[in-house]
């Protein structure tokens, strides 16, 4: 079996972040799922703060209100 995982992050992580993401998915699913790390598929897509939302307001909003 290949696990694939879809994993939504809001914009502004680094590559490192991002690396280390998928390094730490990566090792748990080999541990969960008793799979090889060469099956484990990861997709990551950022997110603008303008296309999410919480509690009625974007991202993006919340934050240039709170500065």
């Amino acid at each position: 079996m290949m696990p694939i995982l879809n994993i939504a992050l809001i914009e502004g992580r680094s590559n490192e972040q991002k690396e280390a993401l998928i390094s730490e998915v990566t090792a748990a699913c080999v541990r969960a799922l008793d799979v090889k790390p060469e099956t484990v598929r990861i997709l990551l897509q950022d997110i603008a703060t303008q296309d999410f939302g919480v509690a009625g307001e974007s991202v993006k909003a919340k934050r240039e209100r709170l500065a």
